[in-house]
Order: structure tokens, then C-alpha cells, then sequence
């Protein structure tokens, strides 16, 4: 694990998965775990990619696992510059963003704003949606619903409902904790919460992928709708899957990837790039 520091201050925790030296497949992807989450999330899914000739690059977001705590705010702007701050930092060039849920939601916002970083944008359970007023509550409520400290790595994981989530726990001398406060996740979805992102999604440029889950909680209408305003997204569901579609099927979600990625191939190929 290393550490990258932004403009405002804040340290970016961050894991560089080299492409194997077989593999001469210049790509890279740069993954963003959701909310309350952490960069082990994508264990599951790197191997696939790494596999596939990406270099991958993972990190926690502000204000949760061994990035800062609390940084000076967690705006979603502040979350987009941590994203471009890291690929321009490292040098990555044009990559494949990867995001989760919030994290879907930082990528898209990036590809939106700063298009020469991203060549390919693949949004899990993620997209423009709002104005969600009830959001903020509802998370409030579920993370004080936490029996913390947990006494074990187990009873966590019996809790959470995936070992991935149990992972990214603190352990303390009474028990684990979670790496976050919960009042810095609740104030992260505020703008979610007010706004609609559509605009945004409009202006986006890169080839891109919207991977639901077949139990997801993404708006009925919501990938209808993104392809209303972009004809060319390519939209796959995961059946049997919820909202942690990088969690509980990585290998469907690996699969859509790859078929993902050979569509950029064909298409640099037509571009002679």
C-alpha cells in the first residue's frame, strides 16, 4: 500500500497491480469502491483483469479506510479531483474507470469533466439518478444500526453479509470498527441526495458499460433512460445479483468486462489508434 497526496491536503491510500510482464497490453483500470467501502473490495475482480492485460489500480476514497479520516470536506467534487488527482499523479495516461455505486457515481462525474483521462468508463449499479432525499436518512439509520465493536472478524461477517465488507474493518483492543465515521459517509451523499446528474451524463464521450444487478437497486428505468441520452452505452444485467455486484458474481461481472474491453479494441482498431 502506498500514498498519494491531493491539492486540499488529504493522503489517498492506494495499491498498484503491475500487468503481468507476459502480458504486453498497455490498458489500465483504476477501480472505485462504493460507500462505507474499501479498495480490498475489488480483490475478487483484480486477478480477472490483471489476467486480461489491465494494470489495475485501486484506493480508498477520502474519509474511509487508510486514506485521511476526515478530510476538509467530501463534497463530490472534492471525490472527482482525489480520482484525477491519483491518474494524473501516477502518470496512468487515458484509463478504464471502474466504479461502484458512489464510487460509479465519482467515475462518471470524471468522465464528464476531465473526458482526456478516461478511455472507457464501466459504471456498476451506478448513474446520474436523483434527486434521492430519502438516502441520507436511510444510510444513517443502517450504519447506526452497527452492533459495534464486533467481536470478530466472523460476527461481522455475519452482519454485513460478505466477508469483503468485514475486511475492511479496524481492529481495536474491545473489537473491530469500521475505517469511516459514520457522519462523513451520511454528509457524502448530501449533493445525491438534492441533484439529478443528467447534464453530466449527457456530456460523456468514452465507451461505456452500465453492469446492473438483477436485484439491484438502480431506478426501475434508470439504464432506459441513460440509454435514451447515449444510444451507444452498452447495458448488461447480473442475474441473481444486488447492488454488490463486484462482490457476489466478480467473474459475471469479469466476463462483461472483457467483452466490454474487446469492443474498445475493435473500435481503436477502426480509429487506427
Amino acid at each position: 500500500m502506498r500514498h498519494i497526496a491531493t491539492p486540499d491536503g488529504t493522503r489517498l491510500a492506494y495499491r498498484d497491480h503491475p500487468r503481468p510482464h507476459s502480458n504486453p497490453a498497455s490498458r489500465t483500470a483504476v477501480l472505485l469502491h462504493g460507500l462505507a467501502g474499501h479498495m480490498g473490495e475489488w480483490d475478487a475482480l483484480t486477478p480477472h483483469l490483471l489476467a486480461s492485460g489491465f494494470r489495475v489500480v485501486t484506493y480508498d476514497a477520502r474519509a474511509h479506510g487508510a486514506s485521511t479520516r476526515r478530510p476538509p470536506t467530501v463534497t463530490r467534487a472534492a471525490y472527482v479531483d482525489d480520482a484525477a488527482a491519483l491518474i494524473e499523479g501516477l502518470g496512468l495516461g487515458a484509463v478504464t474507470l471502474v466504479g461502484q455505486s458512489l464510487g460509479g457515481h465519482t467515475a462518471m462525474l470524471l468522465a464528464s469533466r476531465r473526458p482526456e483521462l478516461v478511455a472507457g468508463l464501466v459504471l456498476v449499479e451506478a448513474g446520474p439518478a436523483g434527486p434521492s432525499p430519502e438516502v441520507p436518512g436511510q444510510i444513517a439509520g443502517w450504519l447506526e444500526s452497527w452492533p459495534t465493536p464486533f467481536g470478530s472478524v466472523a460476527e461481522a461477517e455475519r452482519f454485513l453479509g460478505h466477508e469483503a465488507w468485514a475486511r475492511g474493518l479496524e481492529q481495536r483492543a474491545d473489537g473491530w470498527y469500521p475505517r469511516f465515521d459514520p457522519d462523513r459517509m451520511v454528509e457524502s451523499l448530501a449533493e445525491l441526495a438534492e441533484n439529478a446528474y443528467w447534464q453530466e451524463w449527457s456530456r460523456i464521450t468514452c465507451p461505456t458499460l452500465v453492469v446492473q444487478g438483477g436485484n439491484g437497486t438502480m431506478r426501475p428505468t434508470e439504464a432506459a433512460d441513460m440509454r435514451a441520452l447515449r444510444p451507444d452505452v452498452r447495458v448488461t444485467v447480473v442475474p441473481g445479483a444486488g447492488h454488490d455486484v463486484h462482490l457476489e458474481q466478480p467473474e459475471q461481472l469479469a466476463v462483461a468486462m472483457d467483452e466490454f474491453v474487446r469492443l474498445l479494441d475493435r473500435e481503436c482498431e477502426t480509429n487506427g489508434r
